[in-house]
């Protein structure tokens, strides 16, 4: 599958243990909800059969935290976690800064057993 220099997005997630099924990878690849990064140009992958090729950097949402990888490996099975770390290398994202929630202000009236207007 990999032979050819690419393998499918949904399998790579599930190779890289990502994700525990490839449905579970395949649905959140067809939400949309993965940036792309090849040569420099920026796209979202919208299709599970989508190939990724080694270099590729992608970037999703996942688990409340945003991770930021670059594929190093396309990987002939899903192994054992030390294997599936051997497939992508963590990455710092260029200048994009992710910011805690700001506290919010409590509101008047939210204490227990008094009005809330």
């Amino acid at each position: 599958m990999s032979d050819g220099g690419s393998v499918r997005a949904d399998v790579w997630l599930w190779r890289a243990r990502f994700f525990k099924s490839r449905s579970l990878a395949a649905r959140f690849v067809e939400e949309g909800r993965i940036r792309l990064t090849r040569d420099g140009t920026e796209s979202r992958i919208d299709k599970s059969s989508r190939p990724l090729k080694i270099g590729d950097e992608l970037v999703f949402a996942m688990g409340g935290r945003l991770t930021a990888v670059m594929v190093t490996g396309l990987g002939e099975r899903r192994g054992p976690a030390v294997e599936a770390r051997k497939l992508y290398a963590a990455m710092a994202d260029r200048g994009a800064e992710v910011l805690p929630p700001k506290p919010r202000a409590p509101s008047v009236g939210s204490g227990f057993g008094e009005d809330a207007r």
